[in-house]
């Protein structure tokens, strides 16, 4: 072989250039993964950035929509929300709300999927826990407007499927379930508690079959009833859960809109007005553009600092289990 050939040869196999090396090495590990992270990062400049930054900017205007001017206002939107009686109202409505979609929920469905996996899953088999779990879960996927005029059918003050039995059963004068402030917030709860009672089911049901079921078989062994297995053993297991359900149904709480539309539209006289629907009500009905913004930011604000609240609690309850 030839002096050339063997200098071609050894140039060819010699190790890659050192300053190539450090080169590729300090290339951040961030850069390999920007072709994936890109379309998602456009979408959500695209979907939610721009349009959460023109509201802010709107919020600081007085605008009437269309090609009426932008007059600048500064904070003025904002004061005038301190001295909004809607506003504050459709806040302390939101508590109603938190309730109906939280909290009895979140009970109930704690219950019936312990209920469903523990006992009739194993004495009538995992098929009929099954058939009742998509049951309960029907409600979620239909359509809001299905669901209202479903409801508008059963509640209706006339002709209303409620009020006709009610009649039938020798009540002279049937609560007018919709229409009256009184009756208007008690009943929109419990159409949301039936709307949202199959998402927590759901997810605790499959949350229940990741827990040991050697558990369940030492407690049972030891004494322990259906009650107690439930508060040592359930319970602590499915916590992870119960944050994660908590957290989300408290966010679609904060800012449910549609039962409202399609129910009540805010009425009558305000009993049902939420945030997000106050909100509505300004840009479009009324024609102030900025002050609907600002009311949805203010929404904003608390759904994040809720939100914070719940992740910060979910973080101390893992570090205390973590120390234990």
């Amino acid at each position: 072989m030839s002096t050339e050939a063997l200098d071609t040869r050894a140039t060819t196999d010699s190790p890659p250039n050192e300053a190539i090396v450090r080169r590729r090495k300090k290339r951040p590990t961030w850069v390999a993964y920007l072709p994936y992270l890109a379309p998602g990062a456009i979408a959500f400049v695209v979907v939610i950035g721009i349009p959460f930054a023109t509201n802010i900017a709107y919020s600081f205007q007085k605008w009437k929509g269309g090609m009426s001017p932008h007059i600048w206002v500064g904070l003025d939107n904002y004061r005038a929300l301190l001295h909004d009686e809607q506003f504050w109202t459709s806040f302390r409505n939101s508590i109603s709300m938190i309730v109906a979609m939280v909290i009895i929920p979140t009970l109930i469905g704690l219950l019936l999927a312990s209920v469903l996996f523990d006992y009739l899953g194993k004495k009538f088999g995992s098929r009929s826990a099954s058939v009742l779990r998509a049951s309960y879960y029907l409600p979620q996927i239909l359509p809001v407007a299905v669901a209202g005029v479903l409801w508008n059918w059963i509640l209706n003050a006339q002709t209303g499927a409620l009020n006709e039995v009610l009649r039938s059963l020798g009540v002279d004068n049937p609560p007018n379930w919709l229409g009256s402030p009184t009756t208007a917030m008690p009943t929109v709860m419990l159409v949301l508690v039936w709307v949202q009672i199959g998402y927590p089911v759901v997810i605790f049901m499959s949350a229940l079959q990741r827990v040991d079921p050697e558990l369940y078989e030492a407690a049972e062994l030891d004494g322990a009833g259906w009650g107690r297995r439930f508060r040592a053993i359930t319970i602590p297991q499915i916590k992870p859960e119960t944050f994660v359900v908590v957290l989300t149904c408290t966010v679609a709480a904060l800012k449910v809109f549609g039962p409202i539309y399609v129910l009540t539209r805010g009425g009558p006289e305000g009993s049902t007005l939420v945030p997000s629907y106050y909100s509505y009500l300004n840009f479009f009905d009324k024609s102030k553009v900025g002050y609907g913004a600002a009311v949805a930011n203010v929404l904003t604000l608390v759904i994040v600092i809720a939100a914070g609240l719940i992740l910060v609690a979910q973080a101390r309850s893992e570090r205390k289990e973590g120390v234990g």
